[in-house]
């Protein structure tokens, strides 16, 4: 693990700056990345992230908004022009829904609260890099489901299944994730590309609603509740 300067791969794997000022987080969060096969590189300030980006290629960055000299945010909004498509994951010790909204208006793909699971954490930065790595298939089957993104349609053992575009979203989601459990907060911000608000059931609304519409007339359900955790959509 480096300390932002830059890197010739010898092989091609992730690239990712993580710019977090408190440094024993900061190597943690690198140790894991690495033990996860990823080539980190740590920036503990603004202006360190600034030189790192300017000199290597990142395939995700991961942010703490509370840096010295230059706070997260602005920092955010000041390399975003020049990296549209780099996938940014914020994270912060705020708790308030505010912050979260700025980060992810400011160009945030994605937000975490301290302190976060390492699980869902590393579920995370996959999804993130996969929008880089991973072209998304036409369709997309599990189990006797199948959806068909280009005819917007679902079948399920051949049976046509009507859902609402909302829903449509909701289980791409599910499926483009199947076998892996998604938390409620993950499920708002990538369906609706809005915070979580823990004092609403939408989520879990819209989740009965497609389940509903796919288990209802078979025995097997393929959506399931992780209590504690989420949602996971599996066969197994």
């Amino acid at each position: 693990m480096s300390t932002a300067v830059p890197v010739t791969l010898l092989e091609q794997v992730p690239q990712i700056l993580v710019v977090e000022d408190d440094l024993p987080l900061a190597s943690f969060i690198g140790e894991r990345l690495e033990s996860e096969q990823y080539s980190v590189d740590l920036a503990g300030d603004g202006p360190v992230a600034t030189e790192a980006l300017s000199n290597s290629k990142y395939d995700l960055v991961i942010l703490d908004l509370n840096l010295p000299t230059v706070d997260g945010l602005t920092l955010l909004k000041e390399f975003r022009p020049t990296y549209p498509k780099m996938p940014v994951l914020v994270l912060t010790g705020r708790s308030r829904v505010e912050d979260r909204v700025l980060s992810l208006d400011a160009g945030a793909d994605d937000c975490m609260n301290k302190p976060f699971s390492l699980q869902e954490f590393s579920a995370r930065v996959r999804a993130l890099l996969r929008r880089n790595y991973e072209p998304i298939e036409a369709t997309s089957t599990v189990g006797d489901l199948t959806i068909d993104r280009r005819g917007h349609r679902v079948e399920r053992d051949g049976k046509k299944i009507n859902l609402s575009s909302r829903e449509f979203s909701l289980l791409d989601y599910l499926i483009r994730n199947a076998r892996r459990p998604v938390s409620r907060s993950e499920l708002m911000e990538n369906v609706w590309n809005q915070p979580f608000d823990p004092s609403t059931n939408l989520v879990d609304v819209y989740v009965k609603y497609v389940r509903d519409k796919v288990d209802a007339d078979f025995e097997f359900k393929l959506i399931r509740t992780m209590r504690g955790v989420g949602y996971v959509l599996s066969d197994e």
